[in-house]
């Protein structure tokens, strides 16, 4: 029995609570920890970290092992940090000889170490969620968790969140977890979204007992994603001048947001913030004393930014969810945005687009024959095919920002290099993004751009297609010439294999 898909199964509010393998923490803390926990009926499984907020924990496959001896089921935490497919192969094959099933696939925050090498991002989030599907499918049993983070202020951030929801379920998701959040309103339009979209996927909300020092920290955007509000900051200093020291108040706020996933119909809590048993405990039982008020307490869980942007106009309604929208209806509403691109970056899609409608090459056609024999020709001599190369990032190179990986997905990334993304993310932007900025380095997300051109061109639907992972092999060769003899990897291949 694996308690955890079990419980979602039937349908019973369940909990999760993380325990963090951090190298500050000795493993045998984490241990008897994990051994507490087990204690506790409601909790289903213990979710066990690698590389939070970047930094080098103990290894979680040896940490869940030894947890599940203990007593609790592990959900362990796979990031693509550093590892490319094959040895994300290799680490799924490990769990499966373990009898490991619960797998939170994630893209991972980017390591805090120093290094003479960028770490490795050879897959993202939505790809790994493929690569496990495709694993399962060969018989080896995963139960697949997946994060969303409803908690984003700007428009694109906020939207991309949902869009890459929606291709993780279609990669293969079992299930979510919410970032860490403190803003009902935010909590409501994530179940409204899934309502809307007919998206039937259980999912988590995430409840951390948060105290001053966590505060201060996420306050600042530590670790990526997380954010807590000028409003709630205010409100746990206070708090942690109490005799207590806070706790009373952080645990009470926990068991408040609980009552109300329930109410919103949410799936289950993921406890962080605290490695205490009986902490968790009092959380999950004073939880169910406050469930019936829970829509009061929604109310008192505002927490957001005064100026966000909110998918739907009202998700204060007193129904159950809030009248929605398609996405892509106009904005109701004042609300952030991410840093345009300027009229020049529009300019340059739609030139392409029209030279792409005026001279067909994506379907079979006289001009795609023609050009594949010339492909074809170019590619059977390497100096030829060297020249290509070179005139092709002398072309694409001040456009684009383009680095020869060989797999150009340009069009499907409204003209937006993904190579630019510290991560090489191919499919939508990662938690960490911030107020429509990039988690790694000092510019906005690429990922606004993208979002802004298919607003702007009234293609933000079609932002939900899968792109796989690119053949590094091509690394350095010509796109054009690998497009043409279909030998690069691109949303045409909807079966074709990760690895």
């Amino acid at each position: 029995m694996n308690p955890f898909p079990e419980a979602l199964r039937e349908g019973r509010f369940c909990y999760v609570v993380e325990l963090v393998a951090s190298a500050l923490k000795r493993e045998a803390q984490v241990l008897e920890v994990a051994s507490r926990l087990a204690g506790l009926p409601d909790v289903v499984a213990g979710s066990i970290t690698s590389y939070a907020g970047g930094s080098i924990g103990h290894d979680p496959i040896r940490v869940g092992t030894a947890a599940r001896a203990r007593g609790l089921t592990p959900n362990i935490h796979v990031t693509c940090v550093s590892e490319d497919r094959h040895g994300l192969t290799k680490t799924l094959e490990d769990l499966h000889a373990l009898g490991i099933e619960n797998i939170f696939a994630l893209t991972g925050d980017y390591p805090k170490t120093a290094s003479a090498q960028p770490p490795v991002f050879d897959l993202d989030s939505v790809q790994l969620v493929r690569l496990i599907a495709d694993l399962r499918r060969q018989g080896m049993a995963f139960h697949i968790a997946v994060a969303v983070s409803p908690f984003k202020y700007v428009e694109s951030d906020c939207v991309y969140q949902y869009l890459k929801l929606e291709k993780k379920i279609a990669a293969g998701a079992d299930c979510a977890i919410t970032q860490v959040g403190w803003d009902s309103r935010k909590f409501r339009e994530l179940m409204s979204y899934l309502r809307e979209r007919d998206l039937r996927i259980p999912v988590l909300g995430n409840v951390y007992a948060l105290g001053v020092r966590a505060a201060e920290k996420m306050a600042q955007g530590e670790p990526p994603g997380c954010w807590v509000s000028p409003a709630l900051l205010q409100r746990v200093r206070e708090e942690s001048a109490r005799p207590d020291k806070g706790l009373g108040a952080r645990l009470e706020r926990a068991a408040r947001l609980v009552a109300v996933l329930g109410g919103l119909g949410y799936a289950g809590a993921y406890i962080g913030g605290t490695h205490d048993a009986e902490q968790v405990a009092w959380i999950i039982r004073r939880g169910a004393e406050l469930a019936p008020r829970w829509e009061e307490l929604a109310e008192e869980l505002d927490f957001g930014a005064a100026d966000g942007f909110y998918l739907y106009e009202s998700t204060r309604s007193s129904a159950p969810f809030a009248p929605a929208p398609s996405i892509a209806d106009p904005p109701r509403a004042e609300h952030r945005r991410a840093p345009a691109t300027g009229s020049g970056g529009r300019l340059v899609p739609r030139l392409l687009d029209l030279m792409g409608r005026l001279a067909p090459v994506t379907r079979d056609t006289w001009l795609r024959r023609m050009l594949r024999a010339l492909a074809g020709w170019a590619d059977r001599r390497p100096r030829v095919a060297a020249g290509v190369e070179r005139l092709e990032l002398l072309v694409k190179q001040p456009l684009f920002g383009c680095q020869a990986c060989g797999n150009c997905v340009l069009s499907y990334m409204e003209y937006v290099c993904p190579q630019t993304c510290p991560k090489q993310m191919r499919n939508g932007p990662c938690g960490g993004t911030s107020f429509g900025h990039c988690e790694v380095i000092d510019q906005p997300c690429i990922w606004g751009a993208v979002y802004e051109r298919a607003t702007a061109q009234a293609r933000v639907p079609d932002l939900r297609v899968y792109i796989p992972a690119p053949d590094r092999s091509l690394q350095g060769t010509s796109s054009w010439i690998n497009y043409l003899l279909e030998r690069d990897r691109r949303p045409r291949d909807p079966g074709e294999s990760i690895v």
